[in-house]
């Protein structure tokens, strides 16, 4: 078996919103697209959200998949990971690559300066907290805006879309979607 490359950033300049995941899958490694997993919720539930409209009506699609994920930059939305090493599950993710990846995390955010870094769930978004806080936060983690922010980047965290991830219905999904929407408009 050929050795896996990890996703390339689907990174640039003025991006609006960069979405990050834990790490990707083999699957989408080996596909070359992020969440490229048929039963992952996030094409789905962002599908139906209002922060995929503009994105749906520029490309003329009901419905995004992962097929669509290099197109998303031109409508100022991002990719990318706070690991790079694609595995089959993220439980094979050690401490020692999420400190790692949090520290090259926060060199893209400096050098591109999105307005908002979504985080995929609190899997992936404590590693960068605690190096931010160098692990003496001022405030506890949780679900959507944080007070904590990233120069001019605002630092908001939705729930993982693995189906894995059972606390979340994909209604849900789609609303923290929808939650990311508004907060974007007055970000």
């Amino acid at each position: 078996m050929s050795e896996l490359h990890p996703l390339p950033d689907l990174l640039r300049d003025g991006l609006d919103i960069v979405f990050i995941g834990i790490n990707p899958s083999v699957l989408s490694a080996t596909q070359g697209h992020y969440f490229a997993r048929p039963t992952n919720r996030f094409w789905p539930c962002f599908s139906r959200s209002a922060l995929s409209l503009r994105v749906r009506q520029g490309l003329g699609v009901d419905m995004l998949g992962p097929a669509h994920d290099q197109a998303l930059p031109t409508f100022g939305i991002g990719f990318t990971d706070i690991v790079k090493r694609p595995s089959a599950n993220a439980a094979s993710v050690e401490r020692a690559e999420f400190d790692a990846g949090a520290a090259t995390l926060a060199a893209k955010l400096k050098r591109h300066h999105p307005r908002v870094a979504c985080f995929h769930g609190m899997t992936a978004y404590r590693p960068f907290h605690r190096a931010l806080t160098a692990g003496k936060g001022p405030d506890t983690p949780e679900l959507g805006p944080q007070k904590l922010r990233f120069g001019r980047t605002h630092l908001f965290v939705v729930p993982n879309p693995s189906p894995a991830n059972a606390h979340f219905t994909p209604a849900d999904q789609t609303a923290w979607y929808d939650r990311l929407a508004a907060f974007l408009q007055s970000a």
